[in-house]
């Protein structure tokens, strides 16, 4: 519109809704009539996109959709109103801070040019840009992509295969740093604000006063060395000291270790010739290939014969990891805003759009001319920061524990520094009074604190009377004149201790997938690499946005839930407290080992996607496939069957929050793996309609994966390596279940330049400010590339279900009808129950080897229940209890609830993340206040 006002969202809206032929862009007296017929008060121009939907509230017959242009068109706002009548489609463009709206006339014309070469009409989804051969196609899409975020979804392109690319992965990174901060706590005087809300309460200001380092050096340990730092005044910017020094260690690993020439033996010109396959990649030479000599550009040695192209892949590492444990939640909140003093650009890897995965640095180590060039360039070179909490999701100290159970000869790093006594009171995780430490003059004190000194306000709780002794023995034995001294220590040995455990985690990996954990982010990417290493598999990456949908309709999560409210048991092992002239009960808590790995060792997709033809439906039990079927309500004779634990779970809206919810209902457009439903069908569930079948092929491809870390776990003899293959079991599901679409796209910037040019992008959100010198941009997603196998995690968590209701339906509820069973609660990989029966443990006696594993249960055990059996078999339910009576249970909702033991009268309370901030429920922290809990509702 040829307006020279601010007002041309106003022109393009009236003029879409009248149009003309001839002039359609010139601001007519017509047209000015014609705008006040719509309403606009309180509205206010220039018209920002996010107050569009004030415009649409006033005139709820008109919807707004905007796009964007970069390089390609991209929705920016799609409007949620379905049953206006008026679409108006309208295009935002920018140049500098000014920005224009455009009337888009024919939105398939614009976009059809850049989507294919076809001529036939095409009909375009708004939302997803998208386009299809039929209006009833594009009507079946719209379904299920109304219910994501409007953005261009692109796909790979047809015959698209994920297989392991990332050989240059195999190489040991060759420097490591190993870091932590240390604290002085600050307690804050703050407002006190409405307990009856919701709020946060800041309560103490960490300030840094001392870091530690450690650079391992992986391939010659002379060049590993220690460096520690801590300051005399509160007024030193600590943090900053640690950058500075960080960049000065970057650049003499440049500077000191330049790429070294091969060193080619006669015994290597021997191999090399003799060499028929490639080391890196383990696949044939072919004829005509280029076969090249690797080297390690570090030592010289020569590493084997490989591809050119996989040599040139195989290159030193352009950056240096830091690892820090618990980066994310913690340190880089000490440091991350001093990231932006020096030059070098910032990037991060955002968790979500508060947290961050990763921070990287880049860090300018050298400088040449370049003559064809004309001009300087720059060698940069990068400080990754990583969190080791991302791989080992436990706490220093458990990780530190564990790993003493292995031996002194696992603290190698620890090792180089004490021996003797010094080294066994080191090989555990220290102890220190966080909060006592609240001024910097705390450290000149000549006496160790007392034990007082170790209460936390924050958790509520002291230390216990031998860690306090641990931490007096340290004192004395490291002889510490001030409590400098003992800081300095406490910060040195937990670097050193991160230090040993990390690189023991690292030799795990290198000796069982021969992969550094280096080179990634978090676990998830590790295993799932590991995962495609060694079973060779190549996967088929779906190129049909509606296959897609609906293999994202059909994800739901595991069941958790609260059945019966309250249960208290009575039985014969209960001594004096059974009392016989009541029914005799047991509650009984089972667990299925490795649920989701049970199910990636069944049959999973590989490929071959592919819409079954409405007539081959009736076939479809016959091949591999997933349905959209509707399922009809349980009938009135089984719903007293079904009613505690309904087959079919659904994700449905409950208020504004979506619930996997377990339902009697018929279910339309149920989306279903093919095992599942045959399994519902087998139960009693009955099919309506067929609407849709995406066919596949299958085979238990992940399964030589699961086996293999099931078989180590069993036979490791520590707890180190034995949380080391569950971790990799659990994180290689994490990978499967990969939702693209939560990913945010977030900026550092370190520049007012920088940050002006994205804030002037359409699709900038809001910032984060840091610092003066840093700030986080926040943008909205243009466009999502999906080239995961999503399919698969759709699939494991359909196959998961079948166990559950299995073990629920063919063998709880035959072995003990007529109500004597009743569910208690179901969370994911557990089923609660409480059983009427004189013992239940002489029930399963015949079933152990069909059902159960007794591995936890003593073998002087009353009943004489076979124990020892099936040990850590995957998919058998193991007693949480370890054949122990529990005396009383409490729910209160799902994922909170308590449990009483008899023997010892210990309570074991299960209460997540998700419902801690609950105002009742999570102070319901015993079985008795959970019952207060119940009964007040």
């Amino acid at each position: 519109m040829k307006n020279e006002d601010e007002e041309c969202f106003k022109w393009c809206v009236t003029r879409a809704l009248n149009p003309v032929a001839k002039n359609p862009e010139r601001i007519t007296k017509i047209l000015r009539e014609q705008a006040e017929k719509l309403k606009w008060d309180g509205i206010r121009f220039p018209m920002e996109v996010k107050d569009i939907h004030r415009f649409e509230k006033l005139n709820p017959e008109i919807r707004v959709n905007v796009y964007m242009y970069n390089n390609r068109l991209n929705p920016l706002r799609v409007s949620s109103i379905t049953h206006a009548v008026n679409v108006v489609d309208l295009l935002l463009i920018t140049e500098g801070d000014k920005k224009h709206y455009c009337l888009i006339k024919n939105l398939s014309r614009l976009v059809s040019s850049s989507l294919s070469k076809n001529e036939h009409k095409k009909f375009i989804c708004r939302r997803c840009l998208n386009y299809f051969g039929s209006q009833r196609v594009l009507d079946t899409h719209s379904e299920l992509c109304q219910n994501h975020e409007a953005v261009r979804e692109k796909m790979p392109p047809s015959g698209a295969y994920l297989s392991f690319k990332n050989h240059q992965k195999q190489m040991t990174m060759p420097f490591v740093i190993y870091a932590d901060f240390e604290s002085l706590i600050k307690p804050l005087d703050t407002v006190q604000a409405d307990p009856a809300g919701c709020y946060t309460e800041r309560k103490q200001q960490h300030i840094p006063i001392s870091f530690c380092y450690y650079v391992k050096c992986s391939f010659d340990d002379r060049y590993s060395k220690r460096v520690e730092y801590t300051t005399k005044s509160e007024d030193e910017d600590v943090a900053q000291k640690f950058v500075e020094m960080l960049e000065a260690e970057v650049k003499d690993i440049y500077k000191n270790h330049p790429p070294k020439k091969m060193i080619f033996t006669d015994s290597d010109v021997e191999i090399f010739e003799n060499a028929t396959c490639c080391w890196l990649c383990r696949e044939d030479f072919k004829e005509g290939e280029d076969k090249v000599r690797d080297h390690c550009h570090y030592t010289g040695k020569f590493r084997g014969a490989a591809h050119n192209s996989c040599n040139l892949k195989f290159r030193r590492p352009k950056f240096t990891p830091v690892v820090f444990h618990n980066l994310t939640n913690y340190d880089a909140h000490l440091f991350v805003r001093n990231l932006s003093v020096s030059e070098g650009d910032i990037d991060c890897i955002p968790n979500n759009e508060e947290k961050y995965i990763s921070f990287t640095k880049h860090v300018v180590v050298d400088k040449f001319f370049n003559k064809g060039k004309e001009k300087d360039v720059e060698v940069k070179r990068e400080l990754r920061f990583i969190d080791s909490f991302k791989f080992m999701a436990s706490s220093l100290d458990k990780l530190v524990n564990n790993l003493a159970k292995k031996g002194e000869s696992f603290f190698q790093n620890t090792r180089k520094y004490y021996s003797g006594e010094k080294l066994n009171l080191l090989m555990r995780k220290g102890v220190y009074p966080y909060e006592w430490v609240n001024s910097i003059r705390k450290l000149d004190e000549t006496q160790f604190p007392p034990k007082e000194a170790f209460f936390s306000v924050l958790s509520g709780k002291g230390i216990l009377d031998k860690d306090y002794t641990h931490a007096q023995n340290v004192w004395s034995v490291f002889r510490c004149k001030t409590f400098r001294d003992y800081h300095n220590l406490y910060n040195r040995s937990d670097v050193l201790l991160l230090a040993d455990v990390f690189e023991n985690f690292r030799e795990l990996c290198k000796e069982n997938y021969d992969l550094d954990p280096c080179w990634y982010f978090t676990a998830p990417g590790l295993a799932w690499d590991a995962c495609l290493k060694l079973t060779e598999i190549e996967l088929e990456l779906l190129s049909d946005i509606n296959m897609l949908h609906m293999f994202e309709a059909g994800i739901r999560g595991g069941i958790s839930m609260i059945s019966t409210r309250h249960a208290k048991a009575n039985n014969k092992y209960m001594g004096e407290s059974f009392n016989p002239t009541q029914p005799s009960k047991f509650i009984t808590y089972l667990d299925a080992n490795n649920l989701y790995g049970w199910a990636m060792s069944k049959n999973l997709p590989t490929g071959g996607f592919e819409w079954v033809n409405e007539k081959d439906f009736d076939k479809w039990e016959s091949f591999a496939c997933i349905l959209e079927v509707d399922l009809k309500g349980v009938t009135s004779e089984l719903h007293d069957h079904f009613n505690e634990y309904p087959p079919a779970p659904e994700n449905l809206l409950i208020g504004k929050v979506k619930k996997l919810v377990c339902t009697l209902n018929e279910k339309k457009k149920y989306i279903v793996h093919h095992e599942t439903l045959k399994h519902y069908m087998s139960l009693g569930i009955e099919i309506g309609k067929i609407h849709r079948i995406i066919r596949f092929e299958e085979r238990p491809w992940m399964k030589k994966y699961i086996d293999l870390k099931t078989s180590l776990r069993a036979k490791a003899n520590n707890d180190f390596e034995k949380d080391f293959y569950k971790l990799m079991n659990n994180a290689v599901f994490g990978k499967t279940m990969e939702n693209i679409r939560k990913r945010v796209d977030v900026r550092l910037v370190n520049s007012e330049e920088k940050a002006r040019k994205l804030a002037n992008k359409v699709n900038f959100k809001h910032c984060t400010i840091f610092s003066e010198d840093l700030c986080a941009m926040h943008m909205g997603k243009t466009q999502i590339y999906f080239n995961k196998p999503l399919y698969l995690g759709m699939s494991i968590l359909d196959i998961s279900k079948t166990l559950m209701y299995d073990f629920q339906y063919n063998y709880i509820k035959p072995k003990y009808p007529n109500d004597k069973s009743k569910l208690l609660f179901t969370d994911t990989d557990s089923l609660c129950y409480e059983i009427h029966t004189s013992d239940f443990y002489k029930d399963i006696t015949d079933d152990v080897d069909r059902w159960f594993d007794t591995s936890n249960i003593s073998k002087e055990h009353p009943s004489g229940v076979p124990t020892g059996v099936n040990k850590k078999v995957i998919g058998m339910f193991k007693d949480e209890a370890g054949g122990k009576i529990i005396e009383e249970f409490v729910g209160l909702r799902a994922k909170l609830y308590s449990y009483k033991m008899f023997d010892d009268g210990t309570e074991k309370k299960k209460c997540s993340s998700e419902v801690t901030s609950i105002t009742g429920l999570a102070r319901a922290t015993t079985v008795s206040a959970a019952k207060l809990s119940v009964w007040d509702g």
